[in-house]
This record gives structure tokens, C-alpha cells and sequence, in this order.
């Protein structure tokens, strides 16, 4: 039997569709019964989480718990959510919900662990993921080294908002912090936002890109019990 798929969603909306868009073209199917039941709680009434961990603004927990309560109650075998910076949430959700919770940022360490063993890895990112630390974490524990862009920071936050704002973008001060990177050695680049994944597929950038959502597209649908149509 499947496992029912719950997504933790609307931070943002455009990120929380691109995840129920790749779980389905990812999915070994042949017709609508073949594919997994998903559900999505897309919760726009979360608060800015990045808002919250660097300048005391309000506190996304309680949304997020009622998110995952909510899919919980709706039948979900197990949650997963296209926010790399709400994990930083992580374990205050999992002590309120019965099902598990597939953890994003694990499953990427995991994967880059496997694949780009011995590189240094750049992050590109909110200032709320940057600066907690929960990429550097999840990183150093596979014994690899994780840098982030420093003068130009706020070039990865300004792509990141002018995304989910639908604004002109332009991949101009996104490639500066790139080329930081690449300066202190970073071979490989995660795109530890979910608009930055977005963006990826928008501007069809090239090179050792790391897309989280797709690792967590294929580790969910595997999870859920179905054969997946591209390995990591």
C-alpha cells in the first residue's frame, strides 16, 4: 500500500508547487491511479521565518505546528516541507505529530556525502539559514567543509525575495556570490532555499548545483513506497 504524502507548505507557494510538480514528473507512473497521494497544507499564514531567527519577528512554531497537525489529521503517512530555513523548526514540530517527518536538510547532506565526498561545499541560502547554522551542522557531520558567502550575502537574499515577490530578476548579483564561493574553494553549491531551486530551473543554470527539493522529491517518493524515475 503507498504511504499518503503530506506537504508542509506555503512558505512560499511558488516553492511548495514546484515540489508537488517534481513528485509527480519523478514518479514511475502510467496513469493518475499509479501515482501517490499527496496532500498539501499550502499554510501562506506562516510567518517570515528568516524574519523571526535574525530580528526577533514572529514566531513561525505555532503555524507550523497546526500545519502538520492539520495534514496528520487529513491522513498523511508522513510530512516533508519545502522550507530549508523552517528546519530550523525541525524538532519542535516532530514532538507534536505521530507520523514521520522526512528532514530536508539530512537528506541532502547525505546525498552530497555520497556524491561530492571530499569536495568543499558552498551554501547559497537565506541570512536565517546562514546564520543559525543548520546546513553547517548537517554537513560537518559527514567530515566535509561548508562556506558561505560573506560580502555578498545580501545579493543571494535580494534573488531569494524579488522571487517570491515576482518581481524582474536578474541572476546578476546571484553569480557574484557564486564567484565568492568559488574563491574560498567551494566546488559544489547547495541551493538552500527554496525559491533558489525555483530560480535554478527558471534561468536553466549550469553547474554542480545541489537542489534540495529534488532530493527531497525522490527520497519521499521511494519513502512512500514507489519507484522513482532518476536516482540521485
Amino acid at each position: 500500500m503507498c504511504k499518503k504524502i503530506g506537504i508542509l507548505g506555503g512558505m512560499g507557494p511558488l516553492a511548495t508547487a514546484d515540489l508537488f510538480r517534481k513528485i509527480i514528473l519523478l514518479t514511475d507512473a502510467k496513469s493518475d491511479q499509479e501515482h501517490i497521494h499527496i496532500l498539501i497544507d499550502n499554510n501562506t499564514s506562516i510567518p517570515d521565518r528568516t524574519a523571526h531567527l535574525i530580528a526577533k519577528g514572529t514566531d513561525p512554531r505555532k503555524q507550523l505546528i497546526a500545519s502538520a497537525r492539520r495534514l496528520e489529521n487529513m491522513g498523511a503517512d508522513f510530512l516533508i516541507m519545502p522550507c530549508n530555513t523552517a528546519h530550523n523548526f525541525y524538532e519542535d514540530i516532530i514532538k507534536e505529530i505521530n507520523i514521520p517527518f522526512l528532514n530536508m536538510i539530512d537528506e541532502t547532506a547525505k546525498f552530497i556525502s555520497q556524491k561530492y565526498a571530499g569536495k568543499k561545499i558552498g551554501l547559497l541560502a537565506t541570512e536565517g539559514t546562514c546564520q543559525t547554522g543548520v546546513y553547517d551542522q548537517a554537513i560537518h557531520k559527514y567530515g566535509m567543509e561548508l562556506v558561505k558567502p560573506t560580502k555578498t550575502q545580501k545579493n543571494v537574499t535580494n534573488f531569494i525575495y524579488d522571487i517570491k515577490a515576482g518581481k524582474n530578476i536578474s541572476l546578476d548579483g546571484f553569480n557574484k556570490s557564486v564567484e565568492e564561493l568559488k574563491d574560498q574553494g567551494a566546488e559544489v553549491f547547495i541551493l538552500g532555499c527554496t525559491e533558489l531551486s525555483v530560480g535554478y530551473e527558471m534561468f536553466k543554470m549550469e553547474g554542480n548545483y545541489v537542489d534540495p527539493l529534488k532530493v527531497i522529491a525522490i527520497r519521499s517518493i521511494h519513502f512512500a513506497g514507489k519507484k522513482a524515475l532518476k536516482s540521485l
